[in-house]
Parts: structure tokens; sequence; C-alpha cells
């Protein structure tokens, strides 16, 4: 079993808990298969064999090139000799009663995961946004950022940085290293779709660089933006058509629930890089004080991430904990140069999705 201790996985298993104060889990224990109710761990199983049939041990795997045609196996469910059922869902808890006890209940899971972490061995992602930098202020480890020279995140990174009197290495992208790493990124998550190869590619790199210094677990800040109202989608609702939801904490549990297919694409590519990913905000008791939140402190007016701002203001200068980040793909300008050489190898823009007819060649 990856992640939580057997121990805990029993109890959850009894006791039906979606968020029983681990930080994810996925594998077998006493004949039953389980995963987490956020994919927190990637867990597969083989296509053929029904949902109903008995599942031999070859017929299972954390890795997907270990099987002969894998399909993730549904987050929050388990399977034993009665076949594949639902277990855990997400809670639908009742919002705090006041802002004030809010911002102190999202600050006290905060602070506390974050402050569990071993720091043995670990590296920090860090783009110098509110997320990463409570990583960055509250434990003793090294910085790393990736990007082309004088993209968003290498100057947000080390302008953060020097406001938290450290220093940030930098993992400059080049397009060699990029037409290298598509292919690797490719086989490692079992994606050849543009956008999931756009989003891995900075992760992909920073984690190779860390391994490269001797580290093997990388530290990141993910989840904070579908926990806490980070995406423009979610502070649109119900306007945006990305959402069916019809109210901001409606979209924003919607999106909580995409949770377990990015990460198994992100965890597959870091661990193919070489480090195993460590993310304090994913844990369960950040994720209850998240969806007890109301509307107004995910998003009010043009601010998003409210709630975890404010927490954020007694481990960060106010200038990183109001600051506003691009997405990965963007900032790192990942997406644009995988644009690029796309174009550049002969797969104009005017063609059918062009830069995942290009990732797919160069997988060929």
């Amino acid at each position: 079993m990856q992640g939580a201790d057997t121990d805990a996985v029993a109890d959850a298993l009894e006791s039906g808990d979606a968020l029983p104060d681990t930080g994810g889990f996925a594998g077998e224990m006493d004949g039953v298969l389980a995963r987490d109710v956020l994919g927190r761990y990637p867990l597969f199983v083989e296509r053929a064999v029904s949902d109903e049939a008995r599942l031999d041990p070859g017929q299972w795997s954390h890795d997907p090139t270990a099987l002969a045609d894998p399909r993730s196996f549904p987050a929050g469910s388990v399977r034993d000799e009665r076949g594949t059922r639902q277990r855990w869902s997400l809670p639908s808890p009742d919002p705090f009663d006041t802002r004030e006890t809010a911002v102190e209940q999202v600050r006290a899971a905060v602070e506390t995961s974050i402050d569990a972490v071993d720091t043995a061995s670990l590296a920090i992602a860090f783009s110098g946004g509110v997320d990463s930098a409570l990583l960055a202020a509250r434990l003793d480890a090294p910085l790393y950022v990736a990007g082309f020279p004088d993209s968003h995140d290498v100057e947000a990174a080390q302008s953060a940085a020097d406001l938290l009197g450290t220093e940030v290495r930098v993992v400059e992208l080049t397009h060699d290293a990029i037409e290298r790493a598509v292919p690797e990124i490719a086989r490692a998550t079992n994606r050849v779709n543009a956008m999931d190869v756009q989003i891995a590619l900075p992760l992909y790199l920073v984690a190779e660089r860390v391994a490269a210094d001797g580290f093997d677990r990388l530290a990141l800040g993910q989840g904070a933006d579908e926990l806490f109202g980070g995406y423009a989608k979610v502070a649109k609702a119900p306007e945006d058509p990305r959402v069916e939801a019809d109210t901001v904490r409606g979209a924003q549990r919607e999106v909580v629930a995409s949770l377990p297919d990015q990460l198994e694409r992100d965890v597959l590519a870091l661990r193919a890089a070489g480090v195993e990913p460590v993310t304090p905000l994913l844990h369960d008791r950040v994720v209850r004080a998240a969806l007890r939140l109301d509307g107004d402190l995910l998003v009010d007016g043009e601010t998003r991430k409210v709630a975890l701002r404010a927490a954020a203001r007694e481990s960060l200068p106010d200038e990183i904990a109001d600051r506003d980040k691009k997405a990965a793909q963007y900032g790192s300008l990942a997406a644009r140069e995988l644009d690029r050489l796309a174009r550049q190898a002969g797969y104009k823009r005017r063609m059918d999705d062009h830069v995942t007819q290009y990732v797919e060649s160069l997988v060929e």
C-alpha cells in the first residue's frame, strides 16, 4: 500500500471516512485493492478484466507501463472478491460559522501539514506564488524553478526568493530539453495530448535536475488552486461554460473532483524523472478545511484563494501572499515553445490539434 499506513486504510475501509487524516493511499491490503477519494497515488488495472471478475496480483500496478492495457482504478473505490465498488465520496460539510474561524482553521491545517514534512533529501518546486512560497517559508530545503530565460516564473521565483531572504536554482529550459523530455513524459504517463504534456514538462525537467543534484523527493504546492478557488472558471461560475455548477462553492467541488486525473499525470511524470512528489496542501486536514469555505472565502471580486492568502500572511510578506501566478506551462513558456517546435516541424496551427500531432511524432 503506497501512502498511508495499513491501520489508517483499515480504519477508512471500516468507517467509510473519505478524509481519514492521511495524505492519500493506493494499493492492496489483505486482498482488498483501494484508492483514496482524491486519487493522490496512481493505481491501474488491466482493461480486459471486468469489474466483477477476480483480479490476480499481476493484473494491477502503480505503474501503467507494467500492464498490457492499463486503465485507471477509480479514485474512492475498493475491489475485493465482490468486484469493484465506490467506497468513499467527498463530504459536503456546512461552511464555517465566521470568516475568522475559517481563516484560522485553514491556517492551522496548512501550517500543520507543511511543518510535518520530513526535509531529508527534499527539494521544493518554487514558482514564487503563495502556494509554493508557503512551502519555502516553512521548510528548510532548496528551491528550484524551471523556465525559459525572461519567463514569468523565473522572474517571479527570483523576486519572491529575495523577499524570503533565500535563493532559487533556475532550471533553464531549452528546445533540446523539450524535444528529449516530451516522449519520456508521454511514455511514463501514457498520454500524448498537448495539454497534459505541456503541464508536465516544467515539472519533469525540474524533477530531473533535482534528482541529478542528489534529492529524491520534491515538495509541490499542488491542490491549492483546486481547493481554494484559484481558477478563473471557478471565480466566474456560473457564467463560465467550463463548469456546470451555478455557484462558486459548487464549482470548487467540481474542480476538486478533477484532481485524480491531474495527480495521476503529475505523479507518474515526477517518478519517471527520479523523484517522489510531496504534497502537504493535499493532506486530508487541508481538504476538510477547504471544503468548509463559503464562496466569498474562495473568490472575492478579483481576488482568488481569499482564505488561503489571509492564512498565509503569518508566514509570508504581503507582497507574496497577494501575488497572482500563471499556470506552470504558461509561466515557464513551455507551452509556447512546444507550440513553436511543432510549427517548425511542419505541424501548422491550421491543422487539427497540431501540438498533439507533433507529440505523437516524437513518441513514434
